[in-house]
């Protein structure tokens, strides 16, 4: 049963790590997924004081994350990228020390590299519940967050609320990783939120089928990288992170190729 609720898991995270990536690929925030992952932990940390859900705690620290890296882009000289590395070393030390001073059953271990085959029938069925409800949002507003990642200028000319879809993006992107907690823990979730959207920006220029590619590299990497962490006895997440490198290096290399048989 354990290894069956892996493979569900492994998938549906999978699909909805990838499908985001090719987002935040596209749009350039790459690091701000980054940091919004790191950023959940002293979420953990207040949800487990006040008795309420972790999930709810990491969902409203990653929201916070982000509204205090934009209100300190906006408000002060400081770029983007140095924001973003000042909240989440933040945010994520206050969590550290927070996880280690309660006392508590919580292990940081899994909170920082999760346990795929560790996953309870409950958060599995949380996993599938806000899986499916990202991939049904991101399904009708594709249009609009695909255009506003490419140009956000000229998603502001059409008309569009360029405000909203950046708010859109950041619940989308928290909801994501509060899915992938407790299967990858917030260490490894930012490799799957980026390399399998790389991947499909190596092979095509088109965002469909990079889209395309990015699951599907996604997919094969997630199952076959449960069922050889099983026989091998290895960490699961970790694993499924080496064999998306792995393939993100071969198109790489077959590109370079390409590109030096061209010249």
């Amino acid at each position: 049963p354990f290894m069956q609720r892996a493979f569900i898991t492994c998938i549906f995270i999978g699909v909805i790590c990838a499908v985001f990536s090719c987002y935040l690929v596209l749009k350039g925030w790459s690091l701000l997924g980054d940091a919004t992952s790191h950023a959940v932990l002293p979420g953990i940390g207040f949800a487990y004081l006040l008795n309420i859900p972790l999930a709810l705690g990491a969902f409203a620290s990653a929201l916070f994350c982000s509204y205090l890296i934009r209100q300190v882009t906006f408000h002060s000289r400081i770029k983007e990228d140095s924001a973003i590395g000042i909240v989440f070393s933040a945010l994520f030390g206050i969590g550290l020390v927070m996880i280690t001073l309660i006392k508590s059953d919580i292990h940081l271990t899994h909170i920082l590299f999760g346990n795929m085959l560790g996953v309870s029938p409950k958060e599995l069925v949380n996993i599938i519940l806000i899986s499916s409800l990202v991939l049904i949002i991101i399904l009708f507003k594709r249009k609009d967050l695909t255009l506003y990642c490419f140009d956000e200028n000229q998603a502001r000319v059409m008309g569009l609320n360029t405000r909203f879809l950046y708010f859109l993006l950041m619940v989308l992107l928290s909801l994501t990783i509060v899915a992938s907690l407790s299967a990858v823990g917030i260490i490894l979730v930012t490799a799957m939120l980026i390399t399998p959207g790389a991947i499909g920006f190596l092979v095509s220029n088109r965002f469909e089928k990079m889209m395309i590619v990015a699951i599907s590299a996604s997919l094969f990497s997630s199952v076959a990288g449960t069922i050889l962490s099983f026989h091998l006895n290895v960490d699961t997440a970790p694993f499924i992170i080496f064999i998306q490198f792995l393939i993100f290096l071969f198109f790489l290399f077959q590109k370079s190729q390409r590109q030096a048989h061209g010249s």
